[in-house]
């Protein structure tokens, strides 16, 4: 009995020694290992925050690019957009017809065309400035043709007219035409008249005629401020 309680007393005892050494054990290799893991850690945590900061860094340094390829684009858009309107002014300054004194182009006239039967059946064209312009007929003849060959440019005959005349308000100026001064059934017919001050007006006036017109070497009188002045006859 003895021999036995003996021999588990010696196997607690070996039981023991072992448990208490293998506790002596961990705790010696804990602290290193734990020291391992912290320093690997601290290094993983060093390298992630060095990496943040490159890449912080690196988006701030975009984002002063950016900011300040904005402004240049920006500035630029603004200064060309100011020189644009700057031009616009001036063009627009350019259009003023207030002026008095200037000679008349056709586009200052509110030109119209009538048929007058009597006493020869003829064209009557009534010129008028523009409400606020002020202008001068300084051509005595206008420029008349129908159609756009020579065939159809109506000839001055040199009736009438004052040089030069003055139109404003209500003033009108008036010019006769008559299409055809030949005898027989001949002539091309045409239902427009173009009209301008000059032969080289850059605007001419294409109006629409009363009725069809038969033309066969036309001609056509000065300007005058009496419409009586102004019936075409052949000289």
């Amino acid at each position: 009995m003895r021999s036995r309680l003996a021999a588990r007393s010696a196997r607690l005892l070996l039981a023991a020694t072992a448990v208490t050494a293998l506790a002596v054990t961990t705790t010696a290799c804990d602290p290193e290992d734990n020291a391992e893991a912290i320093g690997a850690g601290a290094s993983a945590g060093a390298s992630a925050g060095a990496s943040a900061g490159a890449s912080a860094g690196s988006s701030d340094d975009k984002g002063g690019s950016n900011g300040s390829s904005g402004t240049g684009s920006s500035g630029g858009s603004s200064s060309s957009s100011g020189d644009k309107g700057g031009t616009s002014g001036s063009d627009s300054g350019s259009g003023d017809k207030s002026g008095y004194g200037q000679s008349c182009g056709t586009n200052d006239l509110d030109l119209t065309v009538t048929w007058e039967a009597q006493p020869i059946s003829h064209y009557r064209v009534t010129a008028k400035a523009k409400s606020g312009i002020t202008c001068y007929l300084d051509v005595n003849t206008p420029s008349v043709s129908f159609g756009s060959n020579a065939s159809g440019v109506a000839s001055p005959v040199g009736q009438g007219g004052e040089d030069p005349i003055k139109l404003s308000g209500s003033a009108v100026a008036y010019a006769g035409i008559n299409p055809k001064t030949t005898t027989g059934e001949g002539g091309v017919q045409f239902d427009h008249v173009i009209v301008a001050t000059t032969e080289d007006d850059p605007n001419p006036a294409d109006l629409e005629l009363p009725d069809m017109a038969t033309v066969d070497k036309p001609i056509v009188t000065n300007w005058s401020t009496k419409a009586n002045e102004t019936i075409p006859v052949i000289p």
